[in-house]
């Protein structure tokens, strides 16, 4: 059997669903922190059944499902489901691939299936009992269990043994059968007392029940009078209810006429109305067509004065478009004049640009001669400047060059006076370290043996623990013994104190009359509650009662009278009752010879121990019997006195007057006389059973208090013991550190000489290079001299040609001035003649507008003309109309 595939969705951190599948090979699950591995182990854990939140790193189980992120939403449940190989049928189950799942979801509902079938968290527990898989099982080690396992009690790691054993599952059954039994014990006992109750209550039920049926009886009866009385209330329900019909008959009679006068009137009515509303619309609409019609000529007139103001306005328009027409012609002739005046002044000028074009060509010409002359001279003197700033840089490395080697001659100087002080401090240091060796090796030393010291004494500690344990597992066994025991009679007691309260084995009328004891101060208690006998005793006593032991005695004669009647009345059945005022001394054996044969124990009154209120009683009842070892010493006695004596032997054969013998096998159960003796017997014993309890509970309680003092002592020992640990791993990683610093030194002093070597080599190199740039420094001196001769001279003639060419320079600046501003002027007047003309064809482009605008003018007025006209003679036709209506409102009203 081995896990094959988990399937997590919504668990902690899986906010998508993931399937693990688990190949052969695998051994682990590695990642960064926080990367989910330890949420794996987690889960595998609650679907075998985990309940505690806390064991699952959380505070409640809602803390297991996906809470969400800023991008994602929470989920609204968690699942788990794990797959199991089953070929070899480790699982109790016929399957060969297992599946279980668990699902809890937000509201704290959740659900197990096994193979997809519902199931309960036990059905789960049992299937993986004894395989070591379970949530507790040893298959699952959590964080910190480790630790928790081998500090933990005997027990808790029993429990491991026993899940490997595979008889845990055994040991639950035993546990729940024992619990079971357990339960079945305490309600057996409540039964007994429920029957106990039930027993009480027969009485006040039979009264009850005789009440019952007497009400049932009278309830008949009531039920029959009932009848009779609705019957009676029904007939006179139904004459009534004839005489209203009758009256109802001729209510309907005088409605019905009523109702069809009143028909015939509201026809005549309607009929009126209706000719009213036909008056009333006719006069309303011709009142909306009088209305009507005054708006339309209201409107027409409106109308008719509109269109004489629009023909005023638009004769206006038409006179002030003619004047600007002639004002547009006006403007046309002054613009064209202008025209001709800029196009004259035009042509001046473009025959003054051609002549300045000439000029300033020539210049230009003679200009660029000049800057060429100038470019050479220039371009000589760069040459030179370059050559000698060649010669300058040349010189400047190599004097950089030279002072570099001079500054590393002194540099290896001061170094090599360097490396021989560190040489000198390595040689002493070298020597600090081998003492500072020798010095640890001598503290790690010392410190290794503290540690095996301290590891024996963890040891003997460890040893005592494990001692103490074992006497505390001694004492915790007897003291679960003990407190069974305690527990076993301390029930047998309150059993037995139930049995005597409720007078077991005694006859129903006996107990009947002993419910009444508290009810009847004059109630004693039977013969057996007054007086106490030995143990050997108990069974001749007993015998020579008879049934003379269930006898009640009272006080007085009174009470056994009331207690007569009252089992008479309630038919409780018969009960001999002893009232002590009845007693007189009470008559004793008088033959005293017979108390002198052998095997005579003596009189069994005097046997019994008794207030002396009830002497009287107890010589009355055992007065005259006496009690012998065995049976042959009572035959022998019972014939020598010719069988006048009343004896009985200790065994409790009993030989009365006459000759009679009883005996044989007498039933405990039967033992009222010991029932008392016993409960004080078990009384101490159960008291000297929870003293014992008790003891060995504080002798446990002592134990663990010693062990817990040896645990604590262990604790700080192995505390020691750890920091010993710690200074022996430092006391090794300082001789480690020693050492290290021995080996470094030797790799620096080797280092050092190498470097001293270096140095002088390179020293001798440098004093050569040395003298190599003296030699061309000297060489270059001379050669950048004959340059800045060279220089003088070209500079010079470049200064003369500067000359001229500044002359020919200022002759072009001012031709170019000149043919500027003619260019300037040419623009000008180019822009107004162009000007000129957009003016001229916006003139003629406005005057056509304007007219085209008059002719439309005129058109207008003769239409709105027109418009008055017909508009005119509609508002005479509506007149007439006007008159009419007035006239016919006037006739309807």
């Amino acid at each position: 059997m081995y896990l094959k595939s988990i399937e997590i969705y919504g668990f902690k951190s899986f906010a998508n669903k993931i399937v693990l599948e688990f190949h052969d090979g695998i051994t682990g699950i590695v990642g960064p922190n926080g990367s989910g591995k330890s949420n794996i182990a987690d889960a595998v854990r609650w679907v075998l059944g985990e309940q505690s939140a806390k064991q699952l790193r959380g505070s409640k189980m809602e803390d297991i499902i996906f809470a969400g992120t800023q991008t994602r939403k929470p989920l609204g449940y968690a699942y788990v489901a794990i797959t199991l190989d089953n070929s070899d049928h480790k699982l109790p189950i016929e399957y060969d691939e297992v599946i279980v799942a668990r699902r809890v979801y937000r509201s704290g509902e959740s659900e197990y299936l096994i193979n997809g079938s519902p199931c309960r968290l036990r059905d789960v527990q049992e299937l993986f009992m004894d395989t070591g898989i379970g949530k507790e099982g040893y298959s699952i080690i959590g964080q910190g269990q480790i630790d928790k396992i081998l500090s933990g009690k005997p027990e808790d790691r029993r429990e491991l043994f026993d899940e490997a054993a595979g008889i845990v599952k055994f040991k639950r059954r035993k546990a729940t059968a024992e619990k079971n039994l357990e339960e079945e014990k305490q309600n057996l006992f409540r039964i007994t007392d429920i029957l106990s109750e039930i027993e009480k209550q027969l009485v006040p039920l039979e009264k009850q029940s005789a009440t019952a049926k007497v009400y049932l009886k009278q309830k008949e009866e009531l039920k029959k009078l009932e009848v009779n009385q609705f019957l009676k209330e029904y007939n006179r329900l139904h004459t009534a209810k004839d005489q209203i019909t009758e009256k109802s008959d001729i209510a309907v009679a005088d409605y019905n006429q009523t109702k069809q006068s009143y028909e015939n009137t509201k026809e005549e009515y309607l009929n009126l109305e209706k000719q009213l509303e036909e008056c009333s619309a006719g006069i309303e609409e011709d009142k909306n067509s009088y209305n009507e019609l005054k708006l339309k000529k209201e409107k027409a007139e409106g109308e008719i004065k509109l269109l004489n103001e629009q023909i005023s306005s638009a004769l206006q328009s038409d006179d002030y478009v003619q004047s600007n027409i002639r004002t547009h012609e006006q403007d046309i002739l002054v613009k064209k004049e202008e025209e001709q005046k800029y196009l004259a002044e035009k042509t001046l000028i473009d025959e003054k640009i051609s002549t300045m074009d000439d000029q300033l060509s020539a210049a230009l010409e003679e200009l660029n001669q000049k800057k060429e002359n100038i470019t050479l001279s220039s371009k000589e003197i760069e040459e030179c400047n370059n050559a000698i700033f060649e010669f300058l840089n040349l010189n400047s490395g190599i004097k950089t060059n030279m002072q570099r080697y001079e500054t590393m001659l002194e540099q290896n100087t001061i170094r090599k006076a360097e490396l021989n002080q560190k040489i000198i401090k390595n040689k002493s240091d070298e020597s600090q370290y081998l003492d500072a060796i020798s010095s640890c090796k001598e503290k790690l030393k010392s410190i290794s043996e503290e540690i095996l010291l301290q590891t024996r004494g963890n040891e003997l500690f460890e040893k005592s623990i494990l001692e103490t344990q074992d006497r505390i597992d001694h004492i915790t066994a007897e003291y679960n013994e003990a407190q069974g025991q305690f527990l076993s009679e301390k029930s047998r007691l309150e059993s037995l104190i139930n049995l005597t309260e409720r007078y077991e084995g005694y006859g129903n009328s006996i107990k009947r009359v002993m419910e009444r004891k508290n009810q009847l101060p004059g109630i004693i208690g039977v013969v057996a509650d007054i007086i106490k006998v030995n143990k050997d005793y108990e069974t001749a006593i007993e015998t020579a009662l008879g049934g003379t032991i269930q006898n009640i005695v009272t006080e007085d004669e009174e009470t056994a009278k009331e207690l007569i009647q009252y089992l008479k009345k309630n038919k409780y059945g018969r009960a001999t009752f002893l009232p002590l005022t009845n007693m007189s001394s009470g008559s004793r054996l008088h033959n005293e010879r017979a108390l002198q044969e052998a095997g005579v124990i003596g009189i069994a009154a005097d046997l019994v121990k008794a207030e002396a209120k009830y002497q009287p009683l107890i010589n009355y009842l055992l007065g005259k019997i006496i009690v012998v070892d065995h049976m042959d010493h009572a035959a022998a006695i019972a014939r020598k006195y010719h069988y006048t004596l009343r004896i009985v032997t200790i065994e409790g054969e009993l030989l009365t007057p006459g000759g009679s013998i009883s005996g044989g096998a007498y039933r405990n159960a039967s033992n009222l006389l010991g029932r008392r003796r016993e409960i004080e017997e078990m009384e101490k014993q159960v008291t000297a059973l929870q003293h014992k309890a008790v003891k060995l509970l504080s002798q446990k309680e002592g134990e663990k208090r010693k062990k817990v003092s040896l645990r604590e002592k262990l604790e700080e020992a192995k505390v020691s013991l750890q920091e010993k640990f710690l200074e022996q791993n430092t006391a090794k990683m300082n001789l480690d550190r020693e050492l290290a610093k021995k080996e470094e030194s030797e790799a620096v002093f080797l280092e050092y000489t190498k470097e001293l070597h270096e140095i002088d080599i390179q020293a001798k190199e440098l004093k050569e290079n040395l003298n190599k740039l003296n030699q061309s420094l000297t060489e270059n001196i001379e050669q950048n001299k004959e340059k800045e001769t060279l220089i003088e001279s070209i500079n010079q003639r470049l200064e003369e040609e500067r000359e001229q060419e500044r002359l020919a320079n200022e002759k072009v600046s001012g031709l170019r001035m000149d043919f500027s501003a003619l260019e300037q002027s040419n623009q000008f007047l180019l822009e107004n003649v162009r000007r000129v003309k957009r003016e001229i064809e916006k003139l003629y482009e406005e005057i056509a507008a304007l007219k085209e605008a008059s002719l439309k003018s005129s058109a207008l007025v003769e239409e709105r003309k027109q418009t008055i006209l017909s508009t005119q003679a509609m508002i005479e036709a509506h007149q007439q109309t006007i008159t009419d209506l007035e006239n016919k409102i006037r006739d309807k009203s």
